[in-house]
């Protein structure tokens, strides 16, 4: 049985051909490339990449299958999958359903055997832009491009309203490391497209959580008397989603203290007084090296956004704690004098070191001090 050919478009017209490894069909978004070696799995389902396709830069993919467990949403959010090379067999004990299965059941394009190598140079010269995959052995490849040139791109779209939670919920499980004590504290969660392995490592602070969605009133969250309040991560721009920054801005008046990551780091610093901007390519992987500014102390991060915090739009109050070691950009903020601090990348990692995990210290002991 001959393999299904695919097309992957850019919007500049450049044309790769494959062989499709995914659902039937065709897809567009925006085109990202992520340098992890691993955890293909947790990427697919990362709601962060809402409305892009993503490309796997290590050449390899597919020789752990799939499982229920390594899983950071309930579904495929990515709106495609770009790879090298798909793996012919899997070798692990927790498989249970190939790549390329997994990919059709849950109606996802994805195009294998292209050169990654430059399609990643081409998004590095040229930018993060607009491409479609097409499958089918009768292809057009201009109906691709213009299929490519018909997504706009993520600049003013607010996906956090559409890949959060509908109604609120507890989360009591934790990761497979156990606790790390018990704990009083109650943490209000704002889902704007949360990661399960965030949730999980909360639940190891001993924390006990309540996950609202996107658009909850401050006195929804104060109804819950929690001790904090934590900022999801999340796809899309984050000027668009003023509700969640009127949200914050009430929360700031108030002095709850906050710990945001990713979407929820922009998301804290424009309701602090900050601006955001769309990056070139962004950063997509789990190789990231980031330094704390303050000890000097270089971290390697996962890393997972296409928008950064202006440095100079910031108000005096507000520090820069984290910068990235790639292209300078913020990677932390913290308030002067009040329990407010966030952070870019991805300290539950999921997949990716877990060098930055202490910032989850940093907000139990926000909480302590304003306890």
């Amino acid at each position: 049985m001959s393999k299904e050919k695919a097309i992957l478009a850019l919007e500049d017209g450049t044309i790769f051909e494959g062989i499709s490894i995914g659902a039937s069909g065709q897809v567009n978004g925006e085109i990202v490339f992520n340098t992890s070696m691993t955890g293909y799995q947790e990427i697919l389902t990362d709601p962060s990449y809402a409305k892009q396709i993503v490309t796997l830069t290590y050449p390899h993919i597919g020789n752990t299958g799939t499982n229920s467990e390594d899983t950071e949403s309930d579904k495929i959010w990515c709106s495609g999958l770009v790879i090298r090379s798909l793996s012919q067999a899997e070798s692990s004990w927790r498989n249970t359903e190939t790549l390329s299965n997994y990919l059709i059941r849950n109606n996802i394009q994805g195009i294998s055997d292209i050169d990654t190598r430059k399609l990643t140079r081409i998004i590095r010269e040229k930018g993060a832009q607009s491409a479609s995959i097409f499958t089918g052995n009768s292809v057009d490849s201009n109906n691709a491009v213009d299929l490519a040139k018909d997504f706009a791109g993520l600049a003013g779209l607010d996906l956090a309203k559409e890949v959060t939670t509908e109604s609120s919920y507890d989360w009591k499980e934790g990761t497979w490391r156990g606790s790390n004590g018990e704990s009083d504290f109650r943490v209000a969660v704002l889902d704007f497209g949360i990661k399960k392995n965030i949730l999980r490592i909360l639940v190891d602070q001993g924390y006990e959580l309540k996950i609202f969605p996107a658009k909850t009133s401050c006195q929804e969250i104060l109804d819950f008397k929690p001790n904090g309040v934590f900022l999801s991560n999340g796809p899309g721009d984050p000027e668009p989603c003023i509700y969640a920054i009127d949200t914050i801005k009430e929360l700031i008046q108030i002095s709850m203290p906050i710990f945001g990551i990713c979407l929820g780091h922009q998301l804290l610093a424009i309701a602090l007084g900050g601006k955001t901007s769309k990056m070139k390519f962004g950063h997509h992987g789990a190789n990231h090296p980031v330094q704390d500014l303050k000890t000097s102390k270089v971290s390697v991060s996962s890393q997972n956004h296409g928008f950064t915090v202006e440095e100079n739009s910031l108000p005096k109050n507000v520090e820069i704690t984290h910068k990235s070691l790639f292209d300078g950009t913020i990677q932390g903020i913290q308030h002067s004098s009040k329990p407010f601090f966030s952070f870019q990348g991805h300290p539950e990692a999921s997949p990716g070191p877990h060098d930055l995990a202490y910032l989850f210290s940093t907000f139990d002991k926000n909480m302590t001090k304003n306890a």
